[in-house]
């Protein structure tokens, strides 16, 4: 199924022309959207390609509505990391991401029982919205990262596709469960201690776990943020590049350590309210189309 998708998008891509530098600078401000990418959902695009475009790396838009120029590939294996779920081929990022899952995944082998990282989503090769799954990382700055510590870094491309992580929760979330270790306390904290990173999201039971337990200073807490899910993994968002003119920050966190707002998830999760029979229904998400998503995008899909 996503090769068909792959091979009809790549079809209507090649039926439009390349743009040309003028038009390159044009489409940079205007939604132009060529007649072969309209009525498409914009994941059925960016899910065609296989490799980044050659472009200078820089992230447009925001993490959960843009694209990425010049994405760059974590390779499959390193000396303390390796990619996980390779057929989804979402193993690619702006260039300083891959720097810091690099740092990172080295500072978490120097922990007992850790000989690196299991990296899991990035980015597609040209980022934007994915096939399935995450709403977010389309830009290159977001980074899914196993909470498994690995005990080989040999796995082959079978493994990789059919080893599961594991979950650190208990209570929906509210506390940790056994498989919480102080190594995935001091990987979670040399991550937020990183000037690179704008955000954490980890379940609000890790949260208030790390903030029982350090007693030192507490202000890189503010970066890690109480969420749904995440129990499988931690979720790290880079903050936008210096320079990068049409890359969107999200809002920093409130100030503050944020514990007593993580406190608070813990008490809900353990409280919950009844349902409101009367709350309307949810709309559902409409798929985001290249109308959407910043005008550089389009000269992100056409580069070679």
């Amino acid at each position: 199924m996503v090769r068909n998708i792959r091979l009809i998008a790549a079809c209507l891509l090649l039926a439009s022309c390349a743009a040309t530098p003028t038009q390159e600078r044009q489409l940079s401000t205007k939604q132009e959207i060529p007649h072969s990418m309209q009525g498409i959902a914009a994941k059925q695009l960016f899910g065609a390609h296989e490799h980044g475009s050659h472009q200078h790396a820089e992230p447009h838009g925001g993490y959960a509505k843009g694209c990425l120029a010049g994405g760059v590939e974590l390779p499959e294996t390193g000396p303390t990391w390796q990619a996980m779920r390779l057929s989804r081929n979402r193993n690619w990022g702006y260039p300083e991401t891959i720097d810091f899952i690099q740092d990172l995944s080295a500072k978490a082998a120097q922990q007992p029982g850790w000989k690196g990282l299991y990296i899991g989503d990035i980015s597609q090769p040209r980022g934007g919205p994915m096939l399935t799954g995450h709403r977010s990382h389309q830009i290159g700055m977001d980074v899914d990262i196993w909470m498994l510590p690995p005990k080989r870094l040999d796995l082959s491309q079978a493994e990789r596709e059919s080893l599961s992580s594991i979950s650190l929760r208990r209570s929906a979330g509210a506390y940790v469960n056994e498989n919480w270790t102080r190594g995935h306390h001091e990987i979670l904290k040399a991550a937020a201690q990183d000037p690179r990173v704008a955000r954490i999201f980890v379940f609000p039971g890790a949260k208030v776990k790390m903030c029982n337990a350090e007693k030192g200073d507490k202000s890189w807490l503010r970066k890690i943020r109480p969420w749904w899910g995440h129990h499988y993994h931690f979720h790290v968002r880079l903050n936008c590049p210096k320079g990068a003119q049409g890359c969107v920050d999200q809002a920093p966190p409130p100030p503050g350590d944020g514990c007593k707002d993580a406190e608070q998830w813990v008490y809900d999760i353990l409280h919950p309210k009844p349902p409101d029979p009367n709350a309307p229904k949810p709309k559902p998400r409409r798929e985001l189309t290249m109308t959407d998503l910043p005008g550089q995008c389009v000269n992100v899909l056409q580069s070679p």
